[in-house]
């Protein structure tokens, strides 16, 4: 009887055994399916790039228009004050004021190195009688190189005017301050206009209502080169008819800054172009009119040649019969 007690004992502990080990697993596994994956949580998410840190596109070219075409960037609001506040006039400015009527300008800003500070709109230019030489369109340049132009226009080419007989009045100013490469050659390397230290002639004006081309073969040669001489002495580069095919028309001076003060001075001046008169000689004995000239004959064939020395004996021989 004891014996069957212990034996029923045993089997009920051990089935109880087995039913927690098989509930175990159970439970892990209704926790592990209730359980979120880590990779999933809120905080793993990937969350959206904002719309700054997207990545830029390239615009194609033909869409987006040159840098040069821009003479100017839009300043922010911070900079259009501090351009805008009144400023004390510079040294340069004091100086030119003696010499010239113009209007300061705030600071030139534009796409790369173009820009300019201490800027000028050059009106005119008061000559030593008191007389103004009006630049027409204003040239809007540094005034370094607006001093440079009014001592030149004063000193040099206002004497040189009235060697023509009438006095100096008028600059036709071709260009002056314009963001873009040498000679409008689309990245090409900055042009001293997008740095507002070019300025572009085309002629003077006169007080009699004449215009002087500076480039125009007309015009006295002795002239125009004492005009040369004068531009070449005052400025770092002087360009001309000759030079590189685009100042044909007009004439670029600049103060561009080069090791060792080097100067460019390209300025062909030309003479008119001489053309040959069609002479015609007349025959008096005709009365004046021209004789038809006479056909030559024909140059015989070479290859014909030799068979004439031939046949020359054979023709002889029948003459003599």
């Amino acid at each position: 009887m004891k014996a069957l007690i212990s034996v029923a004992v045993l089997l009920c502990a051990t089935g109880l055994a087995a039913a927690q080990e098989a509930a175990v697993p159970a439970a892990k596994r209704g926790h592990a399916e209730n359980r979120v994956p880590l990779r999933l949580l809120p905080e793993h998410l990937p969350r959206p790039r904002p719309e700054s840190a997207s990545r830029p596109f390239a615009v194609p070219e033909q869409f987006s228009p040159p840098q040069e075409a821009y003479a100017a960037f839009p300043l922010s609001a911070a900079e259009a004050a501090a351009a805008a506040a009144p400023a004390q006039p510079s040294a340069c400015q004091m100086r030119l004021g003696k010499i010239a009527t113009f209007k300061p300008l705030p600071v030139l800003a534009g796409p790369g190195e173009c820009g300019a500070v201490d800027a000028v709109a050059l009106e005119n230019v008061i000559l030593p009688d008191a007389a103004n030489v009006t630049l027409t369109p204003p040239a809007t340049l540094r005034c370094a190189m607006a001093e440079a132009v009014a001592n030149w226009l004063r000193d040099d080419v206002a004497p040189l005017a009235l060697t023509l007989g009438a006095a100096l009045r008028g600059v036709d100013n071709y260009d002056s301050y314009e963001c873009r490469g040498r000679n409008r050659v689309r990245g090409a390397t900055l042009s001293e206009h997008g740095r507002a230290n070019a300025l572009d002639i085309r002629g003077f004006k006169l007080a009699d209502g004449g215009m002087v081309g500076l480039t125009d073969v007309n015009v006295a040669k002795e002239w125009r080169e004492g005009l040369r001489a004068s531009a070449c002495t005052r400025f770092s580069t002087v360009l001309g008819p000759g030079s590189d095919g685009s100042h044909e028309a007009h004439i670029h001076v600049d103060l561009a800054e080069r090791r060792g003060d080097y100067k460019t001075c390209e300025w062909d001046v030309r003479e008119p172009v001489k053309q040959a008169a069609k002479a015609e000689p007349a025959d008096a004995a005709n009365g004046g009119k021209l004789e038809e000239p006479v056909p030559l004959p024909r140059a015989r064939p070479v290859a014909n040649a030799a068979d004439d020395a031939h046949a020359q004996p054979k023709k002889m021989r029948s003459q003599l019969r």
